[in-house]
């Protein structure tokens, strides 16, 4: 099936897509001024860059260092007894973030913690709520996963002593190259398979094509056939809509640097539904910091859960990265996601309207064209020329390819424009 048509031209007239329109538009927004509240980094003529990158990794708050400087200060003056005495006291600062995190993602009390990376978490998680028994072993994930969520089914496939080539359900693979995969699709896998699958464990917004999936119904088609459901939401999280909670999703897991601009490497979040997490018999490869905390430091020999996600935690968390997160959650709480999301509709058709006006024989738009169905992100496949540039030596070109992607990609980088570039165009 090819991409939706794209109509995101007819929200805008033609003033609009005009540099003066552009300013035009900027002088309404509401939001205009958190533009000053992140470093944008700066081209080599001293101009600052067009940054589309923050899928990637997200721009620096300009918060940020008082918080990190906040940290180190404390450390220094109080050594150890920085755990009770700092001012954001260590002992319980992952429970800073926790009320504005589940505001995020729509979780309710209890049901988020920020702990680990994000493909840790993603293993923690499965290790509880893939248990294979029976004929009913099967996981289904999506076509172009991203890697780590296809190397963590396989690896946890193969724990169990299963075979992916036979356990493993990849829903769209046989699409060809078409990345939108149809929630009916899905929903028919689990309708021919639903005395066999384990688990669905996918993406909540594909990192490649950019299409947001309809989890609600996803997770509700699940459960009717008695599996659970996971998602990814590393491009989810700070991008777009979730209720976590109210769609019944069983668990999520996702990072903080990109949408959510908490730096490199930054802590990722987990969601477990009150459901799982108020049982403290799901079974869960276990940690001191995961421990109740009323009584974690009578060093008891055996677990008890923190109720709750906090039942999933593992050791103490770097305080310098959570305070790198707790800054940006700062500007999360003062816009909040409803405002994000409508400018994030606007820059989003904005971008897509003047791809389509300047470039529509060059481009096709591979995210779909329904504001419902994307968030902050187009993938542009640039459509081949009548022949590739005589000094273009790729391998593609020589093997007679005359698509020019990745030499416009250059072009833009060359410009000072930041965006990401996938394989293969």
């Amino acid at each position: 099936m090819m991409p939706e048509p794209h109509d995101d031209l007819a929200i805008f007239s033609a003033a609009d897509l005009s540099a003066s329109g552009a300013r035009s538009l900027d002088e309404k927004d509401p939001l205009r001024s958190f533009r000053e509240a992140f470093h944008i980094p700066l081209a080599e003529d001293g101009n600052e860059v067009v940054y589309l990158t923050g899928n990637s990794l997200g721009l620096q708050p300009k918060a940020t260092r008082a918080a990190l400087l906040e940290v180190l200060d404390d450390w220094a003056a109080l050594g150890v007894e920085g755990h009770f005495k700092a001012k954001h006291a260590w002992m319980p600062y992952h429970a800073l973030l926790t009320e504005q995190m589940a505001k995020v993602v729509g979780a309710a009390g209890g049901e988020v913690v920020v702990m680990n990376s994000l493909t840790v978490n993603i293993h923690l998680l499965m290790a509880s709520f893939y248990r294979p028994k029976g004929r009913k072993s099967k996981i289904i994930i999506e076509a172009n996963a991203f890697p780590s969520d296809r190397y963590a089914v396989r690896s946890h496939l193969e724990w169990h002593g299963l075979d992916p080539e036979e356990h493993l359900i990849i829903a769209g693979e046989a699409s060809g190259s078409d990345p939108i995969l149809q929630e009916e699709d899905i929903e028919a896998i689990l309708k021919t398979h639903a005395g066999e699958v384990a688990l669905v464990m996918m993406g909540g917004v594909n990192y490649y094509s950019g299409q947001l999936f309809d989890m609600q119904r996803i997770t509700k088609a699940a459960h009717a056939v008695g599996a659970l459901v996971g998602f990814d939401l590393a491009h989810a999280a700070g991008n777009v809509e979730l209720k976590l909670h109210d769609w019944d999703v069983d668990f999520a897991a996702w990072c903080s640097y990109k949408y959510l601009n908490a730096g490199p490497g930054g802590p990722s979040g987990v969601f477990v539904h009150t459901r799982h997490g108020s049982n403290p018999d799901v079974p869960r490869l276990s940690g001191w910091w995961g421990h109740d905390a009323t009584s974690r430091f009578n060093m008891p020999d055996s677990f008890v859960p923190s109720s709750g996600a906090e039942g999933w935690q593992l050791s103490n968390p770097s305080i310098l990265s959570m305070a790198a997160f707790k800054a940006s959650l700062g500007v999360f709480e003062q816009v909040g996601m409803e405002a994000l999301i409508q400018k994030s509709r606007k820059l989003t058709a904005y971008t897509a309207a003047l791809l389509e006006s300047r470039c529509g024989e060059r481009v096709e738009l591979i995210t779909p064209s329904d504001p419902a169905r994307r968030g902050a992100q187009l993938s542009v496949r640039i459509r081949p020329e009548t022949g590739a540039h005589p000094s273009d030596n790729s391998a593609a070109n020589r093997s007679g390819a005359t698509s020019s992607g990745k030499e416009v990609f250059n072009r833009l980088e060359a410009a000072g424009v930041i965006c990401d570039w996938r394989e293969p165009d």
